[in-house]
């Protein structure tokens, strides 16, 4: 059984290349280009993984914070070539399970794909 996984990406060449590195490996990948066509998609969803490029995606730690408190299971890994998001401290801290860096280290998303996927009873 393939493992749902949403890919929040804007940047519709680096969603598909995510999405067929996934697809590559035990997952189905979900293409998604905005927060709010993803909330209305996870409303009917059982989903439990967001991948979200925080370079080409608009979220904010409110957007966050309401996306848990819907979706408290959700499981969220930020893509980011920033370093520093300081308008998304809260974000990071309660909301965000993993930020990796860009370019993205297919083994390190692999690895906590997994994590996040044996973990089922709550988000690591």
């Amino acid at each position: 059984m393939k493992k749902e996984v949403v890919v929040l990406d804007a940047d519709r060449k680096q969603c598909r290349n995510l999405c067929s590195l996934l697809t590559g490996h035990t997952y189905r990948a979900t293409p998604i280009s905005s927060f709010s066509n993803m909330e209305r998609y996870l409303g009917k969803s059982e989903c439990r993984v967001i991948v979200v490029n925080l370079d080409s995606v608009a979220v904010t730690n409110k957007s966050l914070k309401t996306l848990k408190r819907k979706k408290p299971l959700i499981n969220i890994i930020a893509l980011s070539g920033r370093q520093f998001h300081p308008e998304l401290e809260e974000a990071l801290r309660e909301y965000i399970s993993v930020c990796l860096t860009k370019p993205l280290d297919a083994d390190e998303l692999i690895y906590w794909l997994r994590a996040t996927f044996e973990n089922n009873e709550k988000p690591i």
